[in-house]
């Protein structure tokens, strides 16, 4: 090895265990802004609290996807630094365009102290608290248990919402392990970050440090959530197997229990959220109230953003959709049309109404877009292709401009996310926050058509969004700062 590689060599390991000390230095800074103030930091929206020191790592490599300034560690750890000293209120800062805008024009830390206290003055200014509120998941499948991780991954002194029940059917001798076993390791999401302990005498879990009460029940009829010290709680129904009014409000008749939030479409007058495009439809008054489906939440952000500036005629939204719960693993009898066909085998090709329930959240694509579903043999990630006449002429370079853009610094910066890597595949989507990601490299564009290809992880990502919802019908709202 010539002396010039051993150079290169020392040089890329120096630099990598520089940017170790900086990740290690800052990564209880960031947890006690989170515990002790509720601020949770972002990176360009991706969340810097609770993750490791190498993921901290590669949220600031990709950064360099998100602005034309490569933004470095030594570039962000100042500002960390610094909110530590402030007075803030609860809310989330997104230290990579802090960071952004900071040295575009600035060569050293002289001015960052007051470049903060500028950018920031709402959040300093602001006596903003929020009364702690009960949520209770009733169901815990895929969706529930997912649920379950994000909010302990969210709970802290500064974060209002506290998931203090969960019900679920059964009860019998070695249940209660068997639920903590499902939460503790995952197939598809891996293994659960943290400590799960089980309190067989009480019927609880206690998940890192978050008592967490089971609650055995046939129905919502047999359930009193005031004996636990429950109140006024939001009862988050991921069971589907009520979608309207009259069936969900049995969850209104419980004590202790005020709000009810589906994870399905719902039924009937029943409002259908896609948070980011419709959420502020929800008032106080509201008790019921619908979190769409997953292909729902996937594809209406990013339609919204193409009808604001192009105009939509009309359109297809193919869905290529991972095989659910509700298929047979081998062939057998089901009562929808081909579920019945092994889904571990088979491309099922199946009807969805998410192309329609778009004008629900969206009214001006009201009778726009049809759609269809082919269920694939993959347990998660799904993808949306949508095929749109325009009323504006485009071509991909600056339709792929607009929509990073749009996933960068926009109010729907949390909905979409955009890619432009020739090599991602679905597996590389598990666990994406955003309900949405646009595929750059497939877009196809040319006068008033386009394809726009959208993948989407069907659990996680919507997840999160099913819990912005909670956060919006609760009343807890966080300023984004700087503001978008």
């Amino acid at each position: 090895m010539s002396t010039i590689d051993i150079s290169h060599s020392e040089k890329h390991q120096k630099q990598w265990q520089e940017n170790q000390t900086t990740a290690e230095t800052i990564s209880p800074i960031l947890g006690r802004l989170y515990r002790d103030k509720g601020v949770e930091v972002l990176l360009f929206g991706k969340t810097l609290v609770n993750a490791s020191i190498i993921d901290i790592i590669k949220t600031h490599r990709l950064s360099r996807h998100y602005t034309d300034l490569s933004i470095h560690l030594n570039q962000t750890a100042p500002i960390i630094e610094t909110l530590a000293s402030l007075n803030l209120s609860p809310c989330c800062i997104d230290v990579g365009q802090l960071a952004a805008q900071y040295w575009a024009s600035n060569t050293n830390t002289d001015n960052l102290a007051d470049f903060l206290m500028t950018a920031l003055c709402q959040s300093i200014e602001s006596n903003q608290s929020v009364e702690p509120r009960d949520v209770v998941l009733y169901g815990f499948g895929r969706i529930g248990r997912l649920l379950t991780r994000i909010l302990v991954e969210k709970s802290g002194s500064g974060y209002p919402l506290r998931l203090r029940a969960i019900v679920v059917r059964g009860g019998r001798e070695g249940d209660l392990q068997k639920r903590a076993s499902l939460l503790r390791r995952d197939s598809v999401h891996g293994q659960f970050n943290g400590s799960i302990l089980v309190d067989e005498e009480s019927k609880a879990l206690i998940v890192n440090g978050n008592y967490i009460q089971i609650i055995y029940a046939n129905g919502p009829s047999e359930v009193d959530y005031s004996q636990y010290g429950i109140e006024n709680a939001l009862v988050v129904d991921n069971t589907g197997v009520w979608r309207d009014a009259e069936g969900l409000g049995q969850h209104l008749g419980c004590n202790g229990a005020s709000k009810v939030l589906l994870t399905a479409p719902g039924k009937g007058e029943i409002k259908n959220i896609v948070f980011g495009v419709n959420h502020s439809t929800i008032e106080e008054s509201d008790s019921i109230v619908s979190a769409a489906s997953c292909t729902t939440n996937a594809i209406t952000p990013t339609l919204k953003a193409i009808n604001d500036k192009y105009g939509i005629i009309s359109g297809h939204i193919e869905t290529v959709h991972s095989y659910t719960n509700d298929q047979n693993l081998i062939d057998n009898y089901h009562s929808g049309d081909r579920r019945g066909r092994s889904a571990s085998l088979n491309m099922v090709l199946t009807s969805t109404g998410a192309a329609k329930a778009v004008s629900k959240a969206l009214p001006e694509l009201e009778g726009k877009l049809s759609g269809n579903a082919i269920r694939v043999p993959t347990p998660n990630v799904s993808m949306a292709v949508a095929n749109l006449n325009l009323e504006t002429e485009t071509d991909k370079e600056s339709l792929n401009t607009y929509l990073r853009e749009v996933s960068l610094s926009s109010e729907l910066s949390a909905q979409i996310d955009y890619t432009d890597s020739t090599e991602v595949v679905s597996t590389d989507l598990v666990g994406a926050r955003h309900p949405g990601v646009v595929d750059g490299q497939a877009t196809i564009a040319e006068g008033n058509r386009c394809v726009l290809y959208i993948w989407y992880d069907n659990e996680f990502g919507y997840s999160c969004q099913v819990v912005h919802c909670m956060e919006q019908m609760m009343g807890v709202k966080y300023e984004t700062y700087p503001a978008l």
